[in-house]
């Protein structure tokens, strides 16, 4: 059994013993959700996963008619859940936003992100319902697409947010106003999408729904990071999405998603007319979710690494830029492969930064873990100082790890010379013929470390520029 998720290894005995303080004793946390299920299995030893989902959905109050017409009738699911338990699934799986701007239905994963948990059991349920592999009935439709047809696609996609805790979390806060989609949302319709197909597979499906979760949320890296992990887990989740989806066929789902709804409802079908111009509105907003969730890397905002606050009044940058300039920490010297050493790194590179050299905030734009994220430094839009004399014209991004000899992992080099310029082009920070330079290019300093400098050399978008006096 995997060791990332804590308490994954306690005796059912005591699970089933402690399900009546099931309110008081869970978190927000998909560990305790992981947890919760676990009882519901315990409870009904021989029900198959279909039959645990069903309860969790008619726990949730998940049973209206869009869903029935893919999934069938929670309510036929056997016996209910007790009580105390039920309240807890309930809370943890229904998802709405609040007028103060708090997000619920949504749990945080050990690797740090936040996932919402209805799309993504819908698609498991819907996977597991497939009579043939790689052909799922309403997986489009259950996790992503009738969100997405629930308001125009062009408005923003979005945000992302921050927990109240990250031992206990239990509030989740959004860092702006939400809109068409959270990330949250489309973090768990993703998931549900690889792990409803993957599932399809009749060879592929698990014993326990409890199971499935934990490998895939709770995997533990090994030294070599992502370069050597499974296929399936959570860190690669917009990978492997990526290899599944195409736009036009995301596209297509979302119109029929609003097709059924309004048959559900008793109303007119759509005329040619009609539904052309709603194709067209939908392939149009398709752009900014392709670009924000296919094409950018996934990232760990500063609230979520624990960052201190600015000192002082950011200077906001001048865009586009035309430079990337690739940096190593040197110290930390070792890379992170975990949400909490990244993190911890972070905080250590920010009070060094700000307390030792007097900086405003951690001097770089950005910053990759080898643990398969981007972590936000100054970000898209404040100067940083990672880059002496070129701190206004280009992104600081540094790798976790001393690279004098070695090399980070093929993983997180990706998501740098790939993903993240890749982006920074798509959204307009960066200039489409930007220079990708190492920091010793322009500053006398012998990073990025020689074997990384020597690496980005052959990398698109490297120059040479003469150092500046």
């Amino acid at each position: 059994m995997d060791k990332g998720c804590w308490r994954q290894t306690v005796a059912l005995v005591v699970v089933v013993l402690v399900s009546t303080n099931a309110e008081a004793s869970f978190s927000r946390h998909m560990n305790d959700f992981i947890k919760a299920v676990k009882q519901v299995e315990a409870g009904h030893p021989a029900s198959e996963p279909v039959a645990v989902l069903r309860r969790l959905r008619r726990a949730a109050g998940l049973n209206d008619a869009f869903i029935q017409h893919f999934l069938g009738n929670a309510n036929s699911s056997g016996p209910e859940i007790g009580a105390h338990l039920s309240g807890y699934i309930k809370k943890a799986m229904h998802h709405r936003m609040t007028e103060d701007t708090k997000e619920e239905g949504v749990v945080l994963t050990p690797d740090g992100t936040t996932v919402a948990l209805t799309p993504l059991l819908l698609g498991i349920e819907a996977g597991l319902l497939s009579k043939t592999a790689g052909r799922v009935r309403g997986l489009y439709q259950l996790t992503l697409a009738k969100d997405l047809s629930s308001s125009p696609l062009t408005q923003r996609l979005g945000p992302d947010g921050c927990w109240d805790s990250l031992t206990s979390p239990q509030v989740f806060t959004l860092l702006d106003s939400p809109s068409v989609l959270t990330t949250a949302q489309v973090n768990g319709g993703m998931d549900g999408v690889v792990l409803g197909m993957e599932v399809s597979d009749k060879s592929k499906r698990p014993l326990k729904l409890s199971s499935l979760l934990t490998e895939y949320y709770c995997h533990q890296l090994g030294s070599k990071g992502l370069d050597a992990a499974p296929r399936l887990i959570s860190r690669r989740r917009r990978e492997n999405f990526r290899g599944l989806v195409v736009p036009p066929l995301l596209t297509r789902k979302v119109v029929k998603s609003v097709e059924l709804q309004r048959r559900l409802k008793g109303r007119s079908k759509m005329d040619v007319k009609e539904k052309k111009q709603l194709t067209a509105e939908v392939r149009e907003g398709m752009k900014e979710f392709v670009h924000m969730y296919m094409d950018c890397p996934p990232m760990i905002p500063r609230c979520m690494w624990g960052a201190e606050p600015y000192r002082g009044t950011p200077t906001n940058l001048s865009l586009p830029l035309s430079f990337m300039y690739i940096h190593h920490t040197y110290t930390p010297s070792q890379p992170c492969l975990t949400f909490e050493q990244c993190s911890a790194d972070m905080r250590s590179m920010q009070r060094f930064h700000q307390e030792d050299r007097g900086w405003d905030d951690i001097g770089y734009s950005f910053v990759a873990g080898s643990d398969g994220y981007i972590y936000q430094g100054r970000g898209w839009l404040w100067r940083g100082a990672h880059t002496l004399g070129h701190n206004s014209i280009g992104y600081g991004v540094s790798f976790i790890g001393d690279y004098v000899t070695r090399l980070p992992s093929q993983h997180s080099m990706g998501l740098v010379r790939d993903q993240l310029a890749s982006c920074a082009v798509g959204g307009g920070r960066l200039v489409a013929n930007f220079t990708l330079q190492g920091h010793r290019q322009v500053v006398n300093t012998s990073c990025p470390g020689d074997a990384l400098y020597n690496e980005i050399r052959g990398w698109e978008h490297y120059g040479e520029v003469k150092k500046g006096r």
